[in-house]
C-alpha cells in the first residue's frame, strides 16, 4: 500500500526508548507488534486510545523495553498522540528470542495490513494499492528482510533463545537451584 505523504512510515523493532520522540511528537500513531494478549497464538485484535496501556505489571509487546513504557513517559511528560492505535497478533512461542514468525502469525499479516488502511481511514488518510512492480525503499537494514534474517539466523542448537545461559547460571546460584 502506497500512503499519502503526510503519513511517516517506519520500522520500530527493538528500538525500545529511542521511539521516544517520534511518539511524543505526533499527533497520531498506528503500532503493529507482536502483543501478549493471553490467547492462542495468530489472534488478531486492534487496541484503540484508552485500550492502549500505558501502565501495567504486564509488558505489551515481549520486547524488554515495551510500547508501553514509551506511553507511560509521554504521559509523564503530556506529550501523549491524539490517537494511538495498535494492530497485535498473539505470538504462538513468548520465549524464542530470535525465532521466526510461526505460521499462525505469518498467516495474518495481511490482514493487519488491511485493518491499517482501514483505520488510517478512519483518521482521514487514504492508502491506496501499490502500482504492480513498483520499487519500495525498505523501512529497515537489508540484514532484518525476513528472507536475509531467516538465512543469517543460527539454530536452536547453535544459538540460545531463552536468553543468555551466563545470565541464567548466575540466577539458578543465586536462588539455590543446581
Amino acid at each position: 500500500m502506497d500512503v499519502p505523504d503526510n503519513v511517516r512510515l517506519m520500522d520500530g523493532g527493538t528500538l525500545g526508548l529511542n521511539l521516544f520522540e517520534d511518539i511524543a511528537s505526533a499527533r497520531q500513531v498506528l503500532v503493529f507488534d507482536a502483543i501478549d494478549y493471553g490467547l492462542p497464538g495468530g489472534t488478531l485484535k486492534v487496541l484503540r486510545d484508552a485500550e492502549v496501556p500505558a501502565w501495567g505489571a504486564t509488558k505489551l509487546s515481549p520486547h524488554q523495553t515495551g510500547f508501553n513504557d514509551i506511553l507511560a513517559l509521554a504521559q509523564l511528560r503530556g506529550t501523549v498522540p491524539e490517537r494511538i492505535s495498535a494492530i497485535g497478533v498473539q505470538p504462538v512461542e513468548l520465549d524464542d528470542f530470535g525465532g521466526s514468525l510461526r505460521a499462525p502469525v505469518r498467516a495474518r499479516l495481511a490482514e493487519a495490513v488491511e485493518l491499517a488502511v482501514r483505520e488510517l481511514a478512519l483518521w482521514g488518510y487514504a492508502a491506496t494499492p501499490r502500482a504492480a512492480g513498483s520499487v519500495v525503499p525498505p523501512l529497515n537494514a537489508q540484514s532484518l528482510a525476513l528472507d536475509a534474517y531467516e538465512a543469517g539466523r543460527p539454530s536452536e542448537d547453535d544459538a540460545c533463545r531463552i536468553g543468555d545461559p551466563r545470565v541464567l547460571e548466575t540466577t539458578r546460584r543465586r536462588d539455590g537451584e543446581s
